[in-house]
């Protein structure tokens, strides 16, 4: 019924967590060696590419399987209540899976990379009032360099992971309070008619 979209979800997040820390090992967030690390990791170091394959494939698949988790449980109506309160966990776990994204997509410190940050940034800098301040605190200072390679760095390794752990916790924990999944008060209806 809810075809494994949640498990395959959760399970590409174990996998990135475990694969992202071996990562760790060969890369320095510095906007002199982030590149040259990416170059290296990928032609010398023994399995790196299939390494970086499997993290950057993993962070595919997460994004895919917590899009189409979240237009199922839409689709079959699983955010009425008493779930509504997970269903605002699961929006907030899927902002965070496309941050995770997109920090990551950051680190390789190519031209994509620093055309992105440079895109990403100023969009943030067009929120109203708060713009400009968002802005700097992303970019570290007046524009793109060191500083915002650092802080998208501890976004994607410390921040944002440390969230997805905390509220795919507390999603679970709520899937196992509210009675489990949604299906078995569809069966049920389904049974009495």
């Amino acid at each position: 019924y809810s075809f494994g979209l949640g498990l395959l979800t959760t399970f590409s997040f174990i996998g990135l967590g475990l694969t992202g820390i071996l990562l760790m090992f060969y890369y320095v967030p510095s906007v002199e060696r982030a590149f040259v690390d990416i170059v290296e990791l990928q032609t010398t170091v023994p399995f790196g590419q299939l390494l970086r394959n499997m993290h950057r494939w993993g962070a595919h698949l997460m994004v895919i399987m917590a899009v189409l988790h979240m237009v199922r449980v839409f689709y079959t109506g699983a955010y009425k209540p008493p779930r509504e309160f997970n269903w605002i966990v699961g929006v907030i776990l899927l902002i965070l899976t496309l941050g995770a994204s997109f920090t990551g997509y950051l680190l390789p410190w190519d031209q994509l990379s620093f055309w992105a940050i440079t895109v990403g940034s100023s969009i943030a800098g067009y929120v109203p009032i708060i713009g400009p301040i968002i802005q700097k605190l992303l970019l570290g200072g007046a524009e793109v360099g060191q500083e915002a390679l650092v802080r998208f760095y501890a976004l994607h390794v410390i921040v944002i992971p440390s969230l997805l752990f905390l509220l795919i916790s507390v999603h679970l924990w709520r899937v196992r309070k509210d009675g489990g999944m949604a299906a078995s008060e569809i069966s049920d209806g389904n049974e009495a008619a």
